[in-house]
């Protein structure tokens, strides 16, 4: 099994990216999805609780309100951090063993690739970008956010874009018609496929 890593900032397009693949009949291991899935869990909620009491509100956990916690200060989001990464990776590598026989290619859609140590494990890595302003156009209208959170998310995961993009083997720009993006997808995809 050939390993293909797609990575990029909020906004830049991962998303689309890896529905295009999937669309296209490729296995898409999202790293999002898996952690949508740990705040289902009481243990998990419980640690957020300890290290987060400010993001429920009357017993309740508020995701929205966790997001404003960690990204306005780096310590609290490298702590949250600290808390999936190790979910995240047991997941990942769980997907890795299971699929271990299987003799194509598969991606996996993760934002921190690299932060993660992910990309090891993976033959080849793809980079979605978009300009700063359609990356800021989308994070406000997906996440329901004012323009100056976005600015602060953006930020945050701009620190490191620099020691991705020497390790890349694709850098996709998304921000084109979805019909030339798709055309591109499937030429990398059929390269990749080699």
């Amino acid at each position: 099994m050939k390993v293909v890593g797609i990575t990029g900032q909020i906004g830049s397009g991962k998303t689309t990216v890896a529905g295009l693949l999937r669309k296209e009949g490729f296995v898409v291991f999202d790293a999002d999805n898996w952690c949508r899935r740990l705040y289902d869990e009481k243990a998990f909620l419980k640690k957020i609780r300890e290290n987060f009491p400010n993001s429920f509100e009357n017993g309740i956990f508020n995701k929205r309100k966790l997001r404003e916690i960690v990204f306005s200060d780096p310590q609290k989001l490298k702590c949250l951090e600290n808390l999936t990464h190790p979910f995240l990776k047991q997941k990942f590598l769980q997907a890795i063993r299971k699929n271990a026989r299987y003799n194509g290619t598969c991606f996996v859609d993760v934002a921190l690739l690299f932060e993660m140590g992910w990309d090891k494990y993976c033959a080849i890595k793809l980079m979605t970008f978009a300009p700063y302003n359609v990356q800021k156009k989308r994070v406000m209208q997906r996440d329901k956010v004012s323009a100056e959170q976005a600015d602060n998310i953006i930020k945050i995961q701009k620190k490191s874009e620099h020691l991705k993009k020497d390790s890349i083997d694709f850098i996709i720009n998304t921000d084109r018609p979805i019909g030339v993006l798709k055309a591109e997808i499937i030429k990398i995809a059929d390269i990749l496929s080699c």
